[in-house]
């Protein structure tokens, strides 16, 4: 398969699992952007997993295509995170706002950790 094709396949699954994942969580926990810490917390587990592999006995680049550029890159969302943010500084919640980038920056490097450790066998 070619290789646009992949990132293509893979950002779509990723875009579209993310809106499904909004779609699930936030109306239960409106007040915090919880889904989109979610799935950048999970888009750096499989990435964390895909990056062990290719340091032990290597990724094959159709693999990293589809689920490193193409899922993880449509699944997390630095946009969203960005706006998030910004509309939790604007409508008075600046101490929201700090733990929403604490929280992304800690959480999603723990989790790329995490998903170094638990490797994925090829």
């Amino acid at each position: 398969m070619p290789s646009f094709l992949l990132v293509f396949l893979g950002g779509g699954l990723g875009s579209l699992s993310r809106w499904g994942l909004s779609l699930a969580i936030q109306p239960l926990l409106p007040k915090f952007p919880w889904a989109t810490l979610l799935a950048n917390a999970l888009a750096c587990l499989v990435m964390g997993i895909i990056l062990q592999q290719q340091l032990g006995t290597g990724v094959t680049e159709p693999r990293r295509l589809l689920l490193a550029v193409g899922f993880c890159g449509g699944f997390s969302t630095f946009s969203t995170f960005t706006a998030e943010t910004f509309q939790l500084w604007q409508n008075g919640q600046p101490l929201m706002a700090i733990w929403n980038i604490l929280g992304n920056m800690v959480i999603c490097l723990v989790c790329l950790i995490l998903g170094m450790k638990l490797g994925w066998p090829s």
